[in-house]
């Protein structure tokens, strides 16, 4: 009789053990997995392209991984700086005329800039806040991204309805690759602390991981400060 006591309390401390592991372990592994895959696959776009003389694995015994993204983040670094200065722009807006009057490539170039110069400016705001809406139906609130105010012709037949409105994103659970763009009356937008990254785990993990969250200390009601302070003058003790 006393065995089985002893036998569950082990295999409850096994158990536990087990998914004390899991949790250290799983993360480290799948991180380390999605590192390695994305290196391999910039490796593969990259290196076909290089000069002979110029790929390590034509002369050493062994592949060097990283070494195509390494040399694709130099890439685009040098064509920043070159983009930078006269001569650079130059060069870029005449060779952007020439995909600009190319059927069917203008339309795919000018998408992509356009959400790439959005996303990665520094002074956009895109993407930069999490907020909630009611989401399908009233009482039923969904976490989203704020995007941007409506723009263009959307901007202009909203106005004319007297609404101001707001683009914002609706990713699903649990892989927030693709989603939904709804545009929300602006006072229907619960803006929300957390920061993006924040609301992207909330999302993947399907609302199990909630980031901590300190609430803000409330204003002082009005009647309780004194009349020197509301004047700026400093109060003196007896």
């Amino acid at each position: 009789m006393t065995d089985k006591p002893a036998r569950g309390f082990l295999a409850t401390r096994l158990r536990n053990y087990f998914l004390t592991g899991l949790i250290i372990c799983a993360p480290l592994a799948i991180t380390a997995w999605i590192t390695w895959s994305f290196i391999l696959w910039a490796d593969s776009w990259v290196k076909p392209y290089l000069p002979f003389d110029y790929n390590p694995d034509n002369f050493l015994p062994y592949p060097v991984p990283g070494f195509g993204l390494l040399t694709a983040l130099m890439l685009i670094t040098l064509v920043g700086f070159f983009a930078a200065n006269l001569i650079g722009r130059s060069i870029v807006g005449f060779g952007e005329s020439l995909l600009v009057r190319t059927p069917l490539v203008r339309s795919i170039y000018k998408g992509l800039k356009q959400i790439f110069q959005t996303v990665l400016q520094d002074q956009s705001n895109s993407f930069k806040k999490a907020g909630l809406i009611e989401y399908p139906s009233a009482g039923l609130w969904a976490l989203v991204f704020i995007a941007t105010d409506a723009k263009g012709e959307m901007a202009i037949k909203f106005t004319e309805r007297g609404l101001d409105m707001v683009a914002v994103f609706l990713p699903p659970t649990p892989v927030p690759t693709a989603g939904f763009l709804i545009f929300v009356q602006r006072e229907k937008i619960v803006p929300l602390d957390m920061s993006p990254e924040d609301a992207a785990k909330l999302l993947l993990s399907g609302g199990l991981v909630a980031p901590d969250y300190l609430p803000k200390a409330l204003p002082m009601p009005e009647e309780t400060v004194p009349a020197a302070l509301k004047r700026g003058k400093t109060v003196s003790r007896p």
